[in-house]
């Protein structure tokens, strides 16, 4: 069985099934799902756990086999963790897993429990996933995204009895809020836990937002690619910003960025040679939601844009590698700024 994380409540409600498999990189989401399957497994009488983690290939499988088939002389019940932090179970692990979805079927003595990152479609068809999930209850927990981080702020606020301002003030709080702690959801839930310290319940002013929320956002390459596809030009550069601060490297964000151009223009000359949009985007392997961000910016794409924009990302190629480039700034990362607003504004045409 599969179930939303949203449905994980109203699913305990009803009564525990015998095996639970996280799977997903939102560290936050993935241990307050665990906490609250320990809280409903506590209260059926659930009071010994045992906890393994897989380390490398050579892990030794047999102790958590043999930790799902035995209980203490004090417990009745008992919960057993399994983590999983490369998501790879190995040769071993693959029998081990299915043995132990195999075993948990109408066990009501042993709760399994595996905690996994997030998986790709190949290892969601697994034999070894695919039994996990047959004998229990698969939770797939899917990142925060930018859009929905502002819904979710309030969400959390009002579970602690505050609220912004209604209407667009308030919109503007939490898109300032979600500004300050995107890519960095643990951080955020700690901001409006403090929020709760610092201030009664009820309408939360938006000058107290803005003094008490400290900037701890986190940014990715990838996040930044699809700011700019997005046409999101003042996102885009406080990103940029942000990736220049935490240190990361000039030339894997030149490479991401120049990957989406060259995308853009292969593309854009499957079409122009008589291809349909759908199957270009296929051949070169654009999917997901950087599919429908091609899908927006590619009709209008014109053929002299899509060429300068690919000589550009070639001569930031060279700023971010040492070489000075005429009409173009010396520092890399005013150089990387540019190529991203000019990709970034055409998208937003």
């Amino acid at each position: 069985m599969h179930i939303a994380l949203n449905q994980l409540g109203a699913h305990l409600g009803k009564g525990l099934q015998p095996l639970y498999v996280l799977h997903g990189d939102e560290a936050l989401l993935q241990q307050e799902a665990l906490d609250a399957i320990r809280a409903a497994a506590r209260a059926q009488g659930y009071s010994e756990r045992s906890s393994f983690t897989v380390a490398g290939a050579h892990f030794d499988w047999s102790a958590v086999l043999a930790a799902g088939g035995s209980l203490s002389l004090f417990a009745e019940r008992q919960i057993v963790e399994i983590r999983l932090p490369s998501g790879k179970p190995g040769k071993d692990g693959i029998p081990a897993l299915q043995q132990l979805a195999q075993a948990a079927r109408g066990n009501d003595s042993t709760l399994t429990l595996v905690l996994l990152p997030r998986l790709d479609k190949a290892a969601k068809s697994s034999a070894w996933f695919t039994a996990l999930e047959g004998a229990g209850v698969a939770v797939q927990i899917d990142p925060v995204e930018r859009g929905m981080l502002p819904a979710w702020i309030a969400q959390r606020l009002a579970a602690q009895g505050q609220r912004v301002a209604a209407g667009e003030e308030g919109q503007r709080t939490l898109q300032f809020f979600a500004d300050r702690v995107e890519g960095n959801l643990l951080a955020a839930h700690q901001e409006i836990q403090k929020l709760a310290l610092l201030y009664p319940q009820g309408e939360l002013a938006p000058a107290q937002v803005e003094a008490a929320v400290l900037n701890v956002a986190r940014y990715d390459v990838f996040k930044l690619s699809e700011a700019v596809l997005a046409g999101q030009v003042l996102r885009a550069q406080r990103m940029l910003d942000g990736l220049q601060a935490e240190g990361e490297a000039e030339v894997l964000v030149h490479w991401a960025l120049a990957e989406d151009i060259r995308a853009l223009k292969r593309v854009k000359d499957a079409i122009n040679a008589g291809k349909p949009l759908p199957l270009a985007l296929r051949e070169n392997r654009i999917w997901g939601a950087k599919e429908r961000l091609f899908e927006r910016v590619l009709p209008r794409l014109q053929d002299a844009q899509a060429a300068r924009l690919l000589q550009s990302a070639h001569l930031v190629d060279g700023i971010v590698k040492g070489l000075k480039v005429p009409d173009w700034p010396q520092d890399g990362w005013q150089a990387l700024s540019r190529l991203a607003l000019q990709l970034a504004r055409v998208c937003a045409a």
